[in-house]
């Protein structure tokens, strides 16, 4: 048995997938301590790990961080994004790993395993030599010299022309925000004793002994050569069982469905998701202009106003029960229902909202299971015709499918702990 420490932001959507990890480590016989924020605290306990609190470093809500951190404001726009990473995500990276050393005194961790924005358990593991993992829960964003960039909105290329401005642009912002991020990390760094990384951006990130790295190659740009370490293993949340609603399968008569889902799988209450009404209804005969349609909308209903025939609201749907009875997921792009809904083989219809999302979208058309809406605000009639081209057009389904095969055979959560076993504990 060997002593993990597993840290994450006290983020929902991060904490979810690391506490999924630090159960599957405590089957198989590990002791886990993890290190994250009092207000997850219990979510950690419930897998049967020790918990570790923020202390020097500022604790917070991640549904009011401005109040703790005031630079970020209300989390929106590109100032607030700098803020973000200045503040927060890079800014607390010293204080954190002066708690881990601290806690470290008592229970000294054979390993760390640590969300890649969680920076601080990590450089606390380089400085004293304790072999360290990264985990990765959106798309890489590590510099790719083909380029396109992280957050820009175009595509790999398919021209000369195209490949030409890609790698120009990834060359810029290596030498740009890539540089002035590498500045800030190097300071930290500085402040623990180390010394300076070369890697750009936040490429120091992700462990070059191991990368966890949620996704799977259809859904990564091409680069010349893979980053250091990095495993793609799917999704480490597997999609939550749960009862149904009571209404469940009240569908009107001949009934299809699509779906509805501004929110984030990993929260564990999913707040998007739009099924069908299942598989029989689905093939029932007609088109799917023509015949009813039922859609499901998570959140509770709020700020829906009054619900037509055929769609229902709840807080809750259990996404294990029903996903592979959906016809199309609409989302805003959370990187857990994408791949929670790819995992089931069902198409995406996606309004990209902020941050990662809008490059998520991106992602998600160019490898051909779903539509990219373009824009995080959709008006009704863009909505209801990218879902009648999802479901009117097989192709998507079939590379729902395909991409839903990759899912599988990426391993998960069980992969992950193997890959941890091997390379940081040498079972």
């Amino acid at each position: 048995m060997a002593t993990v420490l597993v840290a994450a932001m006290p983020f929902a959507g991060h904490v979810n997938p690391l506490a999924a990890l630090s159960a599957a480590l405590v089957g198989r016989g590990h002791d886990v301590v993890a290190y994250t924020g009092r207000k997850y605290a219990q979510r950690f306990e419930e897998a049967g790990a020790r918990v570790w609190l923020w202390s020097e470093a500022p604790d917070f809500d991640d549904l009011a961080i401005g109040e703790t951190f005031p630079a970020i404001g209300r989390g929106r726009g590109l100032r607030a994004i700098v803020a973000n990473m200045r503040e927060l995500f890079i800014g607390t990276a010293a204080a954190q790993a002066h708690d881990v050393a601290r806690l470290a005194s008592d229970v000294r961790p054979d390993a760390v395993v640590a969300d890649c924005l969680c920076l601080g358990p990590g450089l606390w593991a380089e400085r004293e030599g304790v072999p360290w993992a990264g985990v990765s829960l959106v798309p890489l964003s590590a510099h790719n010299p083909w380029g396109p960039p992280a957050g820009s909105p175009f595509l790999p290329a398919r021209s000369r022309p195209a490949a030409l401005r890609n790698r120009v642009l990834a060359a810029a912002m290596s030498a740009g925000p890539g540089e002035a991020v590498r500045g800030l990390v190097n300071r930290q760094r500085s402040a623990l004793g180390l010394g300076p990384t070369r890697r750009p951006g936040l490429d120091s990130a992700y462990s070059e002994r191991l990368t966890i790295a949620q996704g799977i190659p259809e859904l990564e740009y091409p680069r010349p050569e893979p980053v250091p370490g990095v495993e793609l293993i799917g999704q480490l949340v597997p999609p939550s069982a749960g009862p149904l609603p009571a209404w469940w399968g009240r569908w009107p008569a001949g009934g299809a469905a699509g779906p509805r889902d501004p929110g984030n799988a990993q929260r564990g209450s999913h707040r998007a998701s739009a099924p069908r009404s299942g598989r029989a209804h689905s093939r029932r005969g007609g088109s799917h202009g023509r015949r009813p349609v039922v859609v499901l909308a998570t959140g509770g209903g709020v700020g829906l106003g009054d619900m037509p025939a055929g769609a229902f609201a709840t807080d809750f749907l259990p996404y294990a029960r029903i996903l592979e009875d959906l016809d199309a997921v609409v989302s805003n792009g959370g990187y857990g229902t994408v791949l929670a809904a790819l995992g089931a083989g069902v198409p995406l219809v996606i309004a990209g909202s902020a941050i990662d999302k809008p490059d998520i979208a991106r992602r998600v058309a160019w490898a051909g299971a779903g539509i990219d809406l373009g824009t995080g605000r959709p008006t009704p009639s863009q909505v209801r015709d990218a879902v009648a081209r999802v479901l009117g057009d097989p192709a998507y389904r079939r590379r729902a499918r395909e991409l839903g095969v990759s899912m599988r055979a990426a391993g998960g959560t069980a992969r992950s702990v193997d890959l941890i076993e091997t390379r940081l504990l040498g079972a």
